[in-house]
C-alpha cells in the first residue's frame, strides 16, 4: 500500500496521478496512459539514492552529485517504465532554453546517461523509435509531451519561459509534421508539474518580452500575465503553452494540463524558486511502446 503523500494542487481536476513503483513514486497524466501507445512519467525527488541536496531522485549529471547515485537513479526509472530497458535507451536534451528540435534516430541511443552526447542547444525532441526515452530535465520549467497516436510518433520539451515565449511547442508540431506526417489534430498533449502563475513573479523586463510574443488580446483573454503590485506581474506558462498548441493546430479537448506546482511542493519536488542552485533535477520521461 502507498503511503499517504500529501500533494497540494492548483484545482480540484486531478488531471495527474501520483504513483509507486519499487519505491519509486512518480506522476502520469491518465490522458496519456489510457492511449495504450506510449510510456511516461515525470519524476518526484522520492525514491532514490541521491543524498544531500539532491535527495533522493537526482536526474542531473550536472548539478554535482555522485554520478554512481545517478546512474541508479535512472536504472530505477527504466524499472519503472519496465520493458528490460538500460541506461543505454534514454536520450537527453542539452538544454539551453532555446527552441531547438532534435529528431532522434537509433543512433542517438544512451546518449546522456549512457553516453556523451554530441550536440548542445536542444530543448526539444522527437523519434518514432520504439522504445526510446526520450528525457527533459525540470526544476520549475514546464515539461511538455506530444503523443501522434496515428503516426506513432512523440515529442517531449523543455518549455521555460524563453521557451515558451519562442513557442517550443509550435516548433516541435512542425518538427513532427515535417518528419512523420503528424496532423495536429491527431495530437494529444500533455502540459507536466511546473511553477503556476500564482507562484511565478517575474518584473516587467520579462513581462515586455511575452507582449512581444502574444498579442494585448491574447495576454489578457487567456490571463498569460497578470500584473501585481510594484510593477511586477504574475507569468501564466500554462496558459502560455496551451494557447500556443492550440493556435498549432492541437483539439482543446486533447491537452490535459498539469494542477500540480513544483514551487508549491518542496518537499516531493524540486524548484529552482525554492532551492536555488541547492537542489537536483527532475525528469520527465516519454517513450513509444513497441508495436505487438
Amino acid at each position: 500500500m502507498m503511503e499517504k503523500i500529501a500533494i497540494k494542487r492548483t484545482g480540484c481536476e486531478k488531471t495527474v496521478e501520483l504513483r509507486k513503483k519499487n519505491g519509486v513514486y512518480y506522476l502520469v497524466f491518465p490522458k496519456l496512459e489510457e492511449l495504450g501507445t506510449v510510456d511516461h512519467l515525470f519524476s518526484t525527488r522520492l525514491g532514490g539514492v541521491s543524498k544531500g541536496c539532491f535527495s533522493e531522485m537526482n536526474l542531473s549529471y550536472t548539478r554535482g552529485d555522485e554520478k554512481e547515485a545517478v546512474d541508479e537513479n535512472y536504472k530505477r526509472i527504466s524499472d519503472v517504465l519496465g520493458h528490460g530497458r538500460t541506461l543505454n535507451d534514454f536520450v537527453s536534451t542539452f538544454q539551453t532554453h532555446t527552441t531547438n528540435v532534435r529528431v532522434v534516430t537509433e543512433k542517438d541511443k544512451g546518449k546522456g546517461p549512457a553516453i556523451p552526447r554530441d550536440y548542445i542547444d536542444i530543448d526539444g525532441l522527437i523519434t518514432n523509435v520504439p522504445e526510446i526515452i526520450l528525457s527533459t530535465f525540470h526544476a520549475d520549467c514546464p515539461p511538455v509531451f506530444f503523443v501522434d497516436p496515428v503516426n506513432n510518433a512523440i515529442g517531449l520539451a523543455h518549455s521555460g519561459w524563453k521557451g515558451t515565449k519562442g513557442k517550443i511547442s509550435e516548433k516541435v508540431i512542425f518538427a513532427m509534421r515535417e518528419n512523420y506526417g503528424t496532423n495536429p489534430k491527431d495530437l494529444i498533449c500533455a502540459i507536466g508539474p511546473s511553477i503556476c502563475g500564482p507562484c511565478y513573479e517575474i518584473g516587467e523586463d520579462v513581462a515586455k518580452e511575452f507582449s512581444e510574443a502574444f498579442s494585448e488580446d491574447e495576454i489578457r483573454d487567456y490571463e498569460i500575465i497578470v500584473p501585481y503590485p510594484n510593477d511586477k506581474y504574475r507569468l501564466y506558462l500554462w496558459n502560455a503553452i496551451k494557447l500556443t498548441l492550440v493556435q498549432s493546430g492541437v483539439k482543446e479537448e486533447n491537452i490535459a494540463v498539469t494542477d500540480v506546482c513544483t514551487r508549491c511542493n518542496p518537499d516531493i519536488l524540486f524548484s529552482h524558486r525554492i532551492h536555488h542552485d541547492d537542489r537536483g533535477n527532475l525528469a520527465a520521461f516519454l517513450s513509444l511502446k513497441q508495436e505487438k
